[in-house]
C-alpha cells in the first residue's frame, strides 16, 4: 500500500493535489502545454504514473479538476458579494472585479492566465459545465438587479454583455500575471472599464 503523507487520507489527497498543481505550473514554464504528458506531470509531482490516473483519467480531466479546486474559494466569495441585495449593484460589481483579480494571483489559478495558456484554457469546459459558470451566473444576477433598480442602463442581452466584460477581467488577470506589482492599478482600470459599460450616463 502506498505511504500516506499527512495525518489523514484527506490531508494526503490535498497534498497530492497541491503537488499536481505545482507540477503543471512548473512544466508550463518549460514547454508548450500540448507537449506535456501525464508522464511528465507524474514525474514532476513525484508520483507513480498509475497513481496519477487515480486522480484524473487524462490531462484534460486533470486540468479541469485543478481549475475547479482553484475556483472554489472565489466562487464562494463572489456568491457572497452578489447576494448582498441591500448593497448598490455598482458596489457589488466593484468588489467582484477585485475578488476575481485577486484570485488570479493564486498560484493554482495562474495556470489559466499564463501567457501561452490558450491550449490549456481550451481544455476547460465552457457554459454550465465550466468551473467559472457559477461566477458568470452571479454577475448576470447583479447586472439584472442594477438594471431593474435603474442603477445600470438597459444593456439588452445581459449574458452577452457579461461575457464581453469577462474578457476585460481576463485581460486584467493576464496583466497581473505578467506584472504582479500592477495589481492595484489593474484593478482600478478594470473596474473603470466594467462600470463604464453598465452605469447610466447623463443624456
Amino acid at each position: 500500500m502506498p505511504r500516506i503523507r499527512g495525518a489523514s487520507i484527506e490531508q494526503h489527497h490535498e497534498m497530492v493535489w497541491s503537488d499536481l498543481a505545482g507540477a503543471v505550473r512548473d512544466l508550463l514554464l518549460e514547454r508548450d502545454y500540448d507537449s506535456i504528458t501525464m508522464g511528465h506531470i507524474a514525474a514532476r509531482a513525484g508520483l507513480a504514473r498509475n497513481t496519477l490516473y487515480n486522480y484524473a483519467r487524462d490531462k484534460g480531466a486533470l486540468v479541469l479538476a485543478l481549475t475547479e479546486r482553484a475556483c472554489a474559494p472565489v466562487v464562494d466569495r463572489v456568491s457572497s458579494i452578489a447576494r448582498r441585495s441591500a448593497d448598490p449593484a455598482a458596489d457589488r460589481v466593484r468588489e467582484i472585479v477585485e475578488a476575481v483579480l485577486e484570485a488570479s494571483t493564486d498560484q493554482a489559478m495562474q495556470l489559466m492566465f499564463r501567457p501561452g495558456s490558450g491550449p490549456l484554457v481550451a481544455e476547460v469546459p465552457k457554459g454550465p459545465d465550466g468551473p467559472f459558470h457559477a461566477i458568470v451566473v452571479e454577475v448576470e444576477a447583479v447586472v439584472r438587479d442594477g438594471v431593474a433598480r435603474g442603477e445600470f442602463r438597459d444593456v439588452g442581452d445581459v449574458p452577452l454583455v457579461v461575457e464581453l466584460l469577462s474578457g476585460a477581467m481576463r485581460s486584467g488577470a493576464e496583466r497581473i500575471g505578467r506584472d504582479p506589482a500592477a495589481f492595484s492599478a489593474t484593478v482600478g482600470a478594470t473596474r473603470e472599464v466594467v462600470l463604464a459599460s453598465l452605469v447610466r450616463h447623463p443624456d
